[in-house]
């Protein structure tokens, strides 16, 4: 090939040089009547450095259907295994905002003997819910701060990363429709699971259905 034209490649945008969050961004997927979401599966380093939530729906509508009533039905680990991009697409201000992306749509984790269901699956990004880069510092924090996702009575409890080592924890949890959607916070005097009851005495009336997620592998 004639160097010149080999520059011009190398040099050129359409060369498609990756960025520093450039990979494969696993999720756990989660919802049920009201909405699909889904959660990166974050780690202290690039390019995983970054808790994500989205709000999402599968284009097949059967399909997108089909999940949520999975999902709604009975509370069990599913996860995505999208195609590679760049995650800081997914920032509020990116100049390239990612709307969908290819996945595979995985019972149970992807990278741990999950079974895929449907495979190369369009989803839709229809709202960032959270966009935060972590520290790799190491940190400790003397609670654990909990955000409401969803609304009415089906909400999901997600944990904020806030400290190094952490863990990632998602709960599927029932309650009053008219229920305040203000984060909770829990005591944090270890990396164990909150009990439901500490979970469910943070928001009155509520009962916790089951763990959706958890996990301190990867936030060590």
């Amino acid at each position: 090939m004639n160097k010149r034209i080999f520059l011009f490649l190398l040099l050129s945008p359409l060369a498609g040089i990756a960025g520093p969050t450039f990979g494969q961004h696993g999720m756990a997927l989660f919802g049920g009547s009201g909405g699909l979401y889904a959660s990166h599966l974050p780690m202290f380093h690039a390019p995983h450095d970054y808790q994500v939530i989205l709000k999402l729906r599968i284009s097949d509508k059967s399909l997108d259907d089909q999940l949520r009533r999975q999902l709604g039905s009975t509370v069990v680990l599913w996860t995505l295994s999208p195609e590679e991009f760049d995650l800081d697409r997914l920032a509020p201000d990116s100049k390239q905002p990612l709307t969908r992306f290819k996945a595979d749509i995985v019972q149970g984790h992807f990278e741990q003997g999950g079974k895929t269901r449907h495979a190369g699956a369009t989803v839709v990004v229809e709202k960032v819910l959270v966009f935060r880069k972590l520290s790799p510092a190491s940190a400790k924090a003397a609670g654990s701060r909990y955000l409401q996702i969803g609304g009415g009575s089906e909400r999901f409890l997600v944990k904020e990363i806030d400290s190094r080592p952490d863990f990632d924890h998602i709960v599927a949890v029932s309650t009053r429709a008219d229920a305040p959607l203000d984060p909770l916070m829990l005591p944090k005097a270890s990396l164990a699971e909150p009990s439901a009851r500490m979970l469910s005495d943070a928001l009155p009336g509520s009962r916790v259905r089951a763990t959706v997620y958890f996990s301190t592998d990867d936030l060590k």
